[in-house]
């Protein structure tokens, strides 16, 4: 990894991807103890999870409480996405009545807008658009993003071209509507005045394509797939470099999570247990060599406690970027 890192001294957004329960969020934590105390950078890491997986990490109360300093360097967020649905309903209504100047919102308006808030994509994107707003920003010298296991983290970018077509063709509508409000002004002698609505989209549209120029740019942006050494997460990890592939996306690296140590099995008191999970273990590790031999970028031991804590994350921090393991 610290190798990866050195050859892409570019890359400004890293975005740890796979199912959940893998290591994700370890993986995240990790690099983003590394690249702030030992490289200097200034990090921002970035979660969705509603299980709080980085206050767990962490071992602080950071679900939905705004951008904390945890070490000097290292900044977390972990937003409430919940939250951010209901703050976006309550700015549409606002902007609903001041645009038409109303001082309520008609009821069967505001069902609507209420309802919005079970829709399946909606979570998906109040997580895409606070990565945006983050990185817009430009506040950190190195995003590090811990994804939310829907479609390995790389759904979003399928949804966000889905998102800007939709804007792209809510824009055209609006054109087309704001032609037959300037007839009409002209015929009544009146003067148009500037479209907000248009406004607002070209400024959703802009903000959604420069993100989505970014996560498929290799030179600005890394996804590293997390595993661990079996069958099903193998098959998840090859599904998901299928779905990168098809949407352009370039795949930097895997990192192979809680590898039990060979040399575990010449000890006697090693209970008979733990030596079938390692030699099932060689068996896998065998396959992802064979798979995914070119992008393995890490390999994290399986440690004697739980990888969390500030006493913890030097320590996985240093297996993560300097491997000592292989395959």
């Amino acid at each position: 990894m610290k190798e990866f890192f050195e050859r892409n001294s570019s890359v400004e957004v890293v975005i740890f991807a796979g199912k959940g329960g893998l290591g994700k969020t370890t993986c995240s934590a990790a690099l983003a103890y590394h690249m702030a105390v030992n490289e200097g950078k200034k990090v921002l890491c970035f979660s969705t999870d509603p299980q709080a997986s980085l206050s767990d990490i962490f071992e602080r109360d950071l679900f939905g409480k705004g951008v904390i300093e945890i070490v000097p360097n290292l900044y977390v967020v972990e937003i409430d996405a919940d939250k951010r649905i209901a703050e976006y309903q309550e700015e549409i209504r606002n902007k609903i009545k001041n645009m038409y100047g109303l001082d309520k919102i008609p009821e069967e308006i505001d069902e609507y807008i209420s309802s919005t808030s079970a829709e399946p994509a909606m979570y998906e994107s109040a997580t895409y658009d606070a990565m945006a707003e983050l990185v817009a920003a430009g506040e950190y010298d190195i995003y590090i993003f811990d994804m939310p296991p829907f479609g390995h983290g790389v759904r979003m970018v399928a949804m966000a071209e889905i998102l800007t077509a939709w804007v792209d063709k809510l824009t055209e509508a609006r054109k087309e509507a704001q032609k037959y409000e300037s007839v009409a002004a002209t015929l009544r002698g009146t003067k148009i005045s500037e479209d907000e609505v248009l406004k607002e989209l070209e400024l959703i549209r802009n903000k959604m394509k420069a993100f989505t120029d970014l996560l498929v740019d290799s030179r600005k942006t890394a996804f590293f797939m997390v595993l661990v050494p079996e069958s099903m997460a193998i098959l998840d990890t090859e599904r998901a470099l299928a779905m990168f592939n098809d949407l352009g996306i370039t795949l930097s690296g895997v990192v192979v999570n809680r590898v039990y140590p060979t040399d575990l099995l010449n000890h006697p008191d090693v209970p008979e247990f733990l030596k079938n999970k390692i030699i099932d273990q060689s068996k896998y590790l065998e396959e992802i060599k064979q798979k995914f031999g070119d992008y393995i970028a890490a390999i994290i031991p399986a440690y004697e406690r739980e990888p969390k804590g500030l006493e913890m994350l030097p320590r996985v921090a240093e297996d993560l970027m300097y491997s000592k393991f292989s395959i």
